[in-house]
This record gives structure tokens, sequence and C-alpha cells, in this order.
């Protein structure tokens, strides 16, 4: 999501001799355009708008469809857990002194293991929430674990009824609640102290977008609405929500809406006609495969494209925001600049941004896919193979889709900010003797008709 400043939302005309503010992330209040603009823009955002809310209306699920959870990986019944004691024991006691290491080159095992004298950890297990409340059970830790425990820590524990007795419960992860929220507070409370208004501004913004994604976006999809157009409504909604939001209801913050709705369009074509193309299925893990087998009337092949849509989503916002914000403050830096001296300025600024950002895009995907780039290291597989693997591949196109829209992303808002605050405001002395006029901004944001250019207020040429 994009930063915001403590600034006022709405939008004072500044004095005719206010001093410039040029960084390309500051939101000082824009000048307000004219009316007829208002009006333009308004004729190209109202009924997007209004189709956003319809599609949410219509495509509504009204809450995760009922499941009864099957008991297979991560579809099983979780509940809270406390240990009890951990008692050290013989390994060969407790039967896991087959837990060994694989052999080493020479032959020898390369670990511990749980050989007989060898010292395993039992810990005792309660049980906290549920209906089986007060239950304890007990689980070995040998010595290779990864994971210990000690007399007093929270863990999860993930119930299967039609086990035995004794094998019904298994610990399946610690709880890590208190470290997260703890974290998430941090979080909060830096956002708040740097940005002020517009950091609390930007935190509602956040829960309103997590809200859209948790109750709308995974709710439609796994009631078998389309995840395309599940993906595009959900991620204008949170689009539109975190800008108007975060930035205020202006018109150089509607121009970002309409730079990102236009990159957003040519990331869903281009990832279209890619993923048929190298004929990705998306269905390339442990997890996909199940909610697959959970929910067959899920399209994981357009689940796959949604999530390119929505992850490029955050990355877009800013960059739009940004190109926006600086034609703004270029202008107010310069009032007799035309259209074409403000996009090329503009542009140098956007230059170092796409660098930056497309730089972190494929960064952010090469960590989050670094366990699998690890393995093909070790297979020995050759750079190739590993990239047309379907499972290297899909995060190759989303990569790169993405950050083709990101790239595009620059000059599409940079050329239409540059038109509309053009446009719309007439610097004292006219037009600058360089520059050519802009072309009216009804062409670019509504597809022709009169022109809507008006001088600002109190900055009319004197005869």
């Amino acid at each position: 999501m994009s930063s915001c400043d403590d600034r006022a939302v709405s939008s004072p005309e500044h004095p005719p001799h206010a001093p410039a503010h040029s960084h390309a992330h500051g939101h000082a209040p824009a000048a307000p355009v004219s009316r007829h603009l208002r009006k333009v823009i308004a004729a190209v955002l109202i009924p997007f708008a209004a189709a956003v809310v319809v599609g949410l209306v219509v495509l509504w699920p009204g809450g995760a469809p009922a499941h009864k959870p099957s008991g297979v990986g991560f579809d099983q019944p979780l509940e809270k857990a406390r240990v009890v004691k951990v008692d050290e024991v013989n390994c060969a006691d407790v039967h896991a002194e087959q837990q060994q290491q694989p052999a080493s080159p020479g032959g020898q095992p390369s670990g511990t293991g749980g050989g007989r004298g060898t010292k395993c950890e039992q810990a005792t297990i309660k049980v906290t929430t549920g209906d089986n409340t007060g239950r304890t059970f007990q689980t070995v830790v040998t010595p290779d674990a990864l994971r210990h425990y000690t007399a007093g820590q929270d863990v999860v524990v993930a119930y299967s009824p039609k086990a035995p007795k004794d094998l019904q419960y298994a610990v399946s992860d610690v709880d890590r609640t208190v470290p997260m929220w703890v974290l998430a507070g941090v979080f909060a409370f830096a956002v708040v102290l740097v940005g002020r208004l517009r950091g609390v501004l930007a935190l509602v913004a956040l829960v309103a977008s997590f809200g859209v994604l948790t109750l709308f976006i995974l709710p439609a999809v796994l009631k078998g609405s389309d995840p395309l157009v599940v993906a595009v409504i959900g991620g204008s909604a949170i689009m539109l929500i975190a800008l108007y939001l975060c930035h205020g209801l202006t018109a150089r913050t509607s121009v970002a809406v309409l730079g990102t709705l236009a990159s957003l369009l040519l990331i869903g074509l281009l990832g279209s006609v890619f993923i048929d193309w190298a004929l990705l299925t998306g269905n390339t893990d442990d997890l996909t495969g199940l909610v697959h087998s959970l929910y067959p009337g899920i399209e994981i092949h357009g689940l796959l494209l949604a999530g390119i849509i929505i992850g490029s989503l955050g990355v877009l916002d800013d960059v739009t925001v940004t190109q926006t914000a600086a034609v703004w403050e270029l202008k107010e830096a310069d009032p007799t600049a035309g259209w074409r001296k403000l996009y090329g300025a503009a542009m140098r600024i956007g230059r170092d941004h796409i660098a930056s950002v497309v730089n972190t895009l494929v960064m952010a995907y090469a960590g989050a896919a670094l366990p699998l780039l690890l393995l093909f290291s070790i297979a020995q597989s050759g750079i190739g193979t590993a990239a047309t693997s379907e499972v290297v591949a899909e995060e190759i196109v989303r990569t790169l889709v993405g950050s083709i829209g990101l790239v595009a992303s620059v000059p599409l808002t940079t050329l239409l900010a540059a038109l509309v605050v053009s446009a719309d405001r007439t610097a004292p002395g006219g037009p600058g003797p360089t520059d050519t006029p802009a072309p009216p901004v009804e062409a670019v944001v509504a597809g022709g008709g009169r022109s809507g250019r008006r001088g600002a207020r109190g900055k009319r040429r004197k005869r």
C-alpha cells in the first residue's frame, strides 16, 4: 500500500507564491482542478465504481461454504494445547530407534539418530480447547528434530476423529499468537508515528483490504465463481478504498486510479496470453492439489491469473501515486511548464522508480521460491531445464507479467497526469513558448469531446 503523510485530505488551493515541494512521494494538498475537469474524470470513474459495487453485490458469497474437514493435510480441525512436561527417555524404549538421518557419502549415518542409548524427549501435551479439553497425549522428539518443546509452551494440535484414540491428536505447529500480535503492534506504531493521520488512514485501508480479501475474494472463489472475475472486482474495490482513503478524494488520486486500472488490464491480458501459451495449469504443489480435490469446481487455471493480478496491485498503487504526485509537484514548481516538459521531467523520476521496483518484485518472488531453487541446484539441473519446468515457469510468468505491468504504468500514468494538469490550468504568462499546448483531456480520459481547459483561479492573463 502506498505511504501517506498527515496532511489534510482535502485540497485547499495553494497561494500564488507558495513554495514548491518536489519530493516524488510528497502528498501536499494538490491545487484544485476546474469543475469541468472534475466532471470529465467523474464521468469515467463513477460508472467504474458503480460496476465494482454491482459486482460485489452480485457475487457476494455470504461466507465460506460449509465444509466437513477430511482430516488430510491442512484440512484438519485445529485446537490449542499446552506442553505440560518434558521428560528425557531412551529412544529405544519409546520405539524411536528407527529415526535416523540419511547415510553420508561414506556409508555412515550422518546424524545421531535414535538408536539404543540415544536420549529422546517425551513431551506430555494437554488439549486446552475443543470438545476434548483436558485430554493429554504424548509425543516423542528425537535429537535430530528441528523443533523441541519446553514445559508451559503453547502449541497447535491437529485432531483426527477417525484415528485410534491414542493417535487422534498430533502437534502440528507452535502457537505464535503473542509474537505475531506484538510485531503487528510495532508495525502499526511505526506507521502512525511517522505517518500520523495518513498513517492511521493507511492502517484503516489495510484492514479494509484484508476484509475484502477474506470476506469476498476467498469465499467467492471457494463457492465456484470465476477466480479472474472475482480478482478483478475485489482488486478494484481494494484499489478504490486504499487510494481514496489514503490520498483523498481528489483529481490527483483519480488520475492514479485510472493509471492503476489501465495497468491491471494490461497485466490481466498478458497473464492470460502467456499462461495459455506456456500451458501452465496452476497445479504445482500439494496445497493447490488439496484445494482442487476438496473443491473440484474451483478453476485452478483462473486462480493462477487471479493471484498475479492481486499480487501486482499493491506495488502498482505505489508507482501510480508517486508518478501522479511528481507531475503535480512539478507543475506547482513551474506553472509555465507544458505537458511535454512535465512528461519528460516526471519520466526521469519514473525511470529510477522502475529500476528499483522491478528489482524488488523479482527478488521478492526469488526469495519466496528459494527452497525450490535450492532443490534444482542440488539436482544439478541446467538453468534451461529449471526455468522451463512448470513450477519455476509459473513464478517466471508471474514475475515478468507483473513487472511489465509496472513498467507500463509509469508512462501511462505520467502521460495522463501531465495532460490533465496542463489542460486544467494555464500559466500566468500563458503557455510556455516551447511547449505544445496539451490536447483536450476528454480525448484521453473520456474518449473525445470539447476541451475542458480552464485557467486556474487568480492566474488569468492580464490585459
